[in-house]
């Protein structure tokens, strides 16, 4: 970049002359074309002449709102990118479906206290509009904040009238929400360009779903293809903290970086790929943290319904397998297709009972847990065997966790109808239970007998005692990498 100090002076009293501005921030011209230059500031009251912004930018301490030309295009757009990083990465486009041909372009605050775009000096082409109803006799102030968030602000009462946060494009920013105002039915998505050369809405879109306990999901236009994990969100400790809000108000997501220092962006590319990306100025370059679908098992159902998929087996053997107490749909298609997609039912659905004929449930441990848009909290603080009893009361009641929740303490989570998504992780999975039939119990009771023989396992028999209630507590099976729960008198199995 190359600093032309006399010329900014000129410009300076020329745009103060012609447009009315008060305080026009020192200017940096560039040699590269398709970012536009000069940074300017204005407010407009309504006794006045509306303000304008040409072919201009506004500057905070790491981002630029300007005008700018993406890739090949010839087309313009108003955005906002870091003019810090040596890569001019747009972060939020203004226009993004309607493109300016040519170029002029206006920022105006009209007499409305509207932000409005024009394609032409003599403001007569609208191409964009904050659409905001405000009180017309109040004074109307644009500003950009350093966390690059564009907002409109009632000058007496300093309220935020509109705010670019509130419309994010393909990029998340930190203190950006993922999320909706239920009030308004405003959602905050992501939602991809079209091309690397042209920012338009794509078909990619991350849109998080309040229903159950809230999930985000990213879908391609026609269905979800990707989820993830379930509040209450991980935060990654020294690295990022995520906040979650549930309120009448508003319902997000939003996520916080612990060293304000780094600049992170996470980025929904045209392809379809959520990408977390953080800057490195000593090689000058972006670097890759995180990205996601990473494999088959991140694809949304890849098992179908009751199936369960291990990234560890997609190269070795199938990396489908069904839940306990299931099997597969379409063994064909299972076994020797190796398409897992029609998932799996239940064994003996016609000839033996999960309601009252010594039913139990069998643990799945370490697992991203399946699709909570049908679960349901049943309680926020609740022991483990106060959620069983809970789901065992309810037929439909599927399966349960029992879940930390910081500050409150051990929820219960319980699944009723269908247990779409599972997927082993054993960094930063729940332990779920699945409710099976006695003879699934009697079997997994059988085949751990074959066990008994070995030195290193100790055997228990454990009694199961009625209550006072009639309740009879839960016993507890272990055999691999699941253990049960009945209301029959059952081995317990210590490796």
């Amino acid at each position: 970049m190359i600093k032309f100090d006399a010329r900014l002076n000129a410009m300076k009293r020329r745009l103060e002359n012609q447009y009315g501005f008060s305080n026009v921030v020192p200017a940096i011209f560039t040699s590269n074309p398709p970012f536009h230059t000069f940074f300017l500031q204005g407010h407009h009251s309504h006794k006045t002449n509306p303000s304008r912004w040409p072919a201009s930018n506004l500057q905070r301490k790491e981002i630029s709102l300007g005008f700018f030309s993406p890739g090949s295009s010839r087309y313009r757009y108003l955005g906002i990118w870091y003019h810090k990083v040596r890569e001019h990465n747009v972060v939020w486009v203004a226009n993004r479906n309607h493109p300016i041909k040519g170029s002029s372009g206006i920022l105006s605050i009209n007499q409305y206290g509207n932000l409005i775009l024009y394609s032409n000096h003599s403001q007569t082409v609208p191409v964009w509009s904050s659409n905001v109803s405000v009180e017309v006799a109040d004074t109307y102030v644009a500003q950009l904040l350093d966390s690059g968030n564009f907002i409109l602000i009632e000058d007496r009462s300093k309220r935020i009238v509109w705010q670019s946060f509130d419309y994010p494009t393909d990029t998340l920013l930190p203190d950006m929400k993922v999320g909706l105002y239920p009030k308004t039915g405003h959602y905050l998505t992501l939602t991809s360009w079209k091309s690397a050369d042209d920012p338009g809405t794509g078909d990619y879109l991350l849109k998080l779903n309040p229903a159950g306990s809230p999930q985000i999901f990213l879908s391609d236009g026609r269905k979800n293809y990707w989820r993830s994990y379930p509040w209450p969100f991980r935060s990654y400790t020294g690295v990022w903290n995520f906040s979650f809000i549930n309120n009448e108000d508003e319902i997000y997501v939003a996520y916080f970086l612990a060293d304000a220092s780094v600049i992170l962006r996470i980025v929904l590319n045209y392809v379809g790929f959520i990408k977390h990306l953080t800057w490195h100025e000593s090689t000058g370059k972006w670097k890759e943290c995180v990205s996601e679908p990473i494999n088959q098992c991140d694809i949304y159902g890849h098992c179908g319904p009751y199936g369960k998929c291990d990234s560890n087996h997609i190269i070795q053997k199938f990396e489908c397998n069904c839940l306990p107490g299931y099997e597969p749909k379409s063994p064909r298609n299972w076994h020797i297709l190796r398409d897992g997609s029609d998932g799996c039912v239940r064994k003996r659905l016609d000839t033996s009972s999960v309601c009252g004929h010594g039913e139990g449930f069998v643990k799945v441990a370490d697992v991203k847990i399946p699709d909570t848009s049908a679960a349901v909290w049943v309680n926020m603080n609740m022991p483990p065997m106060d959620c069983e009893q809970e789901c065992r009361r309810n037929c439909s009641c599927s399966a349960y966790a029992s879940i930390d929740i910081a500050g409150k303490g051990t929820g219960c989570l319980a699944w009723y109808g269908e247990l779409m998504d599972t997927v082993d992780n054993k960094d930063e999975g729940y332990d779920i239970y699945v409710r099976v039939d006695a003879i699934e119990l009697a079997d997994i009771v059988q085949k751990s007998n074959g066990s008994l023989g070995r030195k290193d396992m100790l055997v228990i028999l454990v009694v199961s005692v009625v209550s006072a209630c009639g309740y009879m507590s839960p016993e507890y099976v272990v055999f691999g990498k699941y253990s049960i729960k009945s209301d029959v008198s059952a081995l317990e199995l210590y490796y």
